[in-house]
């Protein structure tokens, strides 16, 4: 066999360090990108927060409005196609104009690119990066109470028993056992096995499971109604059983608690409620459908989580990273995009360091603290271009979905990940990442960026309508409909092809279900 040599050109992917960061960093929701950047602070000392006053500037709907420099650009393209090109520089002798795009970011340093908050209000949350200035201001008596917990309004009431030392040692054990929702999860003898060693005797286990029984009647006679229930039947009992003795003597009220009663004991009763089946339980409890009927309407005004006005609200509030404005007024009206200021993290270069690292060329951890400075830059560049690919894709959803902001749902566009992504000229995948957990604040509410994608319907005219809109206009139909002959899955297709949008029954029921509305039957029931 012959030796020989030869040449050969071929392409491979090679994603730099900076560009996989960059990937990450776009995909990261907000509160993920908090997180990021508090441990980037903790383990980079040339990274510091930026609490000085930085110049602001707002950002409007033009493409020429949004800073991306040709450096981003490209490294975007790079990010896209899956291609890194080049050696990575060296961390040797790093300076500035080492990184294409940073140029946007000089000055005092800052990543924030404030909007005129004064057409919101002046009522924006609290910035990531640190407290507003404008909250010292603020009247002490002004400020919102802290949400108080269920286990704090449980032990409040607790205080005013008299109770042995023994007893209020249960019935606080109970009460921190407790889920959210107000229920306790497990039994009084696993509670009581978890207090007891395997060595102890049978008799000292059963004296605490009745001490938990005592405790578990003082719980349940608390506030509010049905909290230490151990499943759902157990909670509306103990709800109704307070309504009785708030009935006093109204004696038809009285009847439908006793009924609803009745109804809450009945094997199976729950499976029986959820189908609105009114024959089978006035069979197995003896009573009227009229009366059964009554007590399921009572029933239904029932607080089947007695914690749920107990829980933080405020750790499910979603914070925008893009606020939508309308600008003016008249027949066409405009739309101003902006990123929110209080996600944006501020971030700069710790002067100090970075200058003395400058002066000290030499040491003995010269390069390690280089590459460290290096990967600061980075990082900060990183989410710039994070920032500026979100702004750059919910300008492109503004513009196309312009009808939906002033007519709302049905107004909506039919419109696919693709197409934004053409348009941009950026990879799908990108589109991808930056819809993920990233929410936009409109005059119709707040949305996940993703809302605002859905698939085509055919219509009568050759057009195209989108998915959203459709169920926008299944679920019109269905809040017009007659409580007595509620509409069925075939007559919202009939009723849909009126309108001109071609749309088979099982995909009425597909959307139907996904917007969590019940069939006709129970519809009707529950009317």
């Amino acid at each position: 066999m012959k030796q020989g040599l030869s040449l050969k050109v071929s392409q491979h992917l090679a994603l730099t360090p900076q560009l996989q960061q960059s990937i990450r960093l776009l995909q990261l929701s907000t509160l993920e990108l908090s997180s990021e950047v508090e441990q980037m602070l903790d383990e980079n000392p040339f990274l510091e927060l930026d609490d000085d006053q930085a110049p602001r500037e707002e950002f409007g709907l033009t493409r020429a409005d949004t800073r991306v420099s040709e450096g981003d650009r490209a490294t975007e393209s790079a990010l896209d196609s899956g291609a890194g090109g080049g050696d990575e520089a060296g961390a040797e002798g790093a300076s500035d104009s080492d990184f294409p795009g940073q140029e946007g970011w000089e000055g005092d340093g800052s990543v924030e690119v404030t909007p005129d908050d004064g057409e919101w209000g002046g009522e924006a949350p609290a910035r990531l990066s640190g407290a507003s200035d404008g909250d010292d201001e603020l009247d002490p008596g002004e400020r919102p109470a802290p949400q108080e917990a269920l286990t704090e309004h449980l032990h409040r009431q607790a205080l005013s028993l008299r109770l042995t030392p023994e007893d209020t040692a249960a019935l606080r054990f109970l009460i921190e056992s407790l889920n959210d929702d107000g229920y306790l999860e497990d039994s009084l003898a696993q509670l009581a096995a978890t207090l007891t060693d395997a060595d102890d005797d049978l008799e000292q286990l059963e004296e605490l499971v009745h001490r938990f029984t005592m405790a578990l009647k003082l719980l349940q006679s608390l506030e509010p109604a049905g909290v230490g229930a151990r499943d759902l039947a157990e909670c509306l009992t103990l709800q109704l059983k307070a309504l009785r003795e708030d009935a006093g003597d109204d004696e038809e009220r009285q009847h439908t608690i006793a009924t609803a009663l009745a109804v809450c004991a009945q094997h199976g009763a729950m499976e029986s409620l959820a189908k609105r089946d009114a024959k089978r339980l006035a069979q197995a409890t003896g009573t009227s459908e009229d009366d059964v009927r009554a007590a399921m309407q009572l029933i239904s005004r029932l607080e089947p989580k007695p914690g749920r006005r107990f829980a933080d609200v405020e750790r499910n509030v979603v914070v925008p990273d893009v606020i939508v404005s309308m600008v003016g007024g008249g027949s066409q009206p405009r739309f101003r995009v902006q990123l929110n200021p209080d996600v944006m993290p501020r971030l700069r270069v710790h002067d100090i360091y970075a200058n003395a690292l400058r002066g000290g060329k030499g040491g003995e951890n010269h390069q390690a603290l280089v590459q460290r400075l290096q990967e600061a830059r980075w990082f900060i560049k990183n989410i710039q271009q994070r920032f500026d690919t979100i702004l750059r894709v919910s300008q492109a959803i503004v513009e196309r979905q312009k009808n939906f902001f002033v007519h709302g749902e049905l107004a909506m566009r039919p419109m696919v990940q693709r197409e934004l992504a053409d348009e941009l000229g950026v990879h799908e995948s990108t589109i991808s990442r930056v819809t993920t957990a990233k929410y936009m604040a409109t005059p119709q509410g707040t949305f996940e960026l993703k809302y605002f994608f859905g698939s085509a319907l055919g219509t009568e005219t050759g057009g195209n309508a989108s998915s959203t809109a459709v169920r926008a206009l299944i679920k019109q139909f269905i809040a017009a409909e007659s409580a007595t002959k509620p509409l069925s899955d075939n007559q919202l297709a009939d009723m849909l092809k009126e309108q001109g949008i071609d749309c088979a029954r099982r995909t009425v029921a597909k959307y139907r279900e996904a917007m969590r509305i019940p069939v006709a039957s129970l519809r009707k029931a529950v009317a």
